[in-house]
């Protein structure tokens, strides 16, 4: 099997490429020298449902993957509209004062009133340029109210607009 050369792109151009794929946000939630702390994440997906298992992509140099390794258990809490406040804090931009309400689940940290959280365990770690794709089995989930999701779109956050209520939210043409 032929190889290719590896192609070189800047990275302001691959990010506004990359920008143009809508995701949900997530925020990462562990124990990090007995504090609950978190990551935003908004690299997540689902990749089997027998097991159960999501797949996380993170920066390499994170304090996360400092702290983690494989059978290392935490939360993914998925945000909702109201908690873009709580994206931005834990996406690096940390608000003074500012203090997130975790709840815990068989002693992990999850963020409080979330559209939905699971809680896991890392099954496998597998480096990629300069992130890592942690897979992720799940061990308990948790659906909340049905509410409008936090979604980032062109490297900002979008609303969903609309409702229909046999199919639930749905987007409008005019992003």
């Amino acid at each position: 099997m032929e190889t290719r050369p590896t192609v070189r792109f800047e990275p302001k151009h691959f990010r506004s490429v990359m920008a143009q794929f809508a995701t949900g946000v997530t925020v990462i939630t562990y124990d990090f020298e007995g504090r609950s702390v978190g990551m935003t994440a908004n690299a997540f997906m689902s990749i089997s449902i027998e097991p159960p298992l999501v797949l996380v992509s993170v920066r390499g140099s994170s304090r996360f993957l400092a702290t983690i390794h494989v059978a290392s258990r935490f939360g993914i809490s998925f945000l909702s509209e109201q908690q873009q406040e709580l994206s931005a804090h834990f996406g690096g931009k940390p608000l003074d004062g500012f203090q997130a309400d975790f709840i815990y689940h068989d002693g992990i940290p999850l963020i409080a009133d979330s559209l939905a959280y699971v809680v896991a365990q890392a099954s496998q770690m597998h480096e990629a340029g300069d992130h890592v794709l942690v897979i992720v089995q799940i061990e308990h989930m948790y659906l909340g109210e049905p509410r409008r999701p936090l979604v980032f779109y062109g490297g900002k956050y979008k609303q969903i607009l609309g409702h229909d209520p046999t199919f639930g939210w749905h987007t409008s043409d005019g992003w």
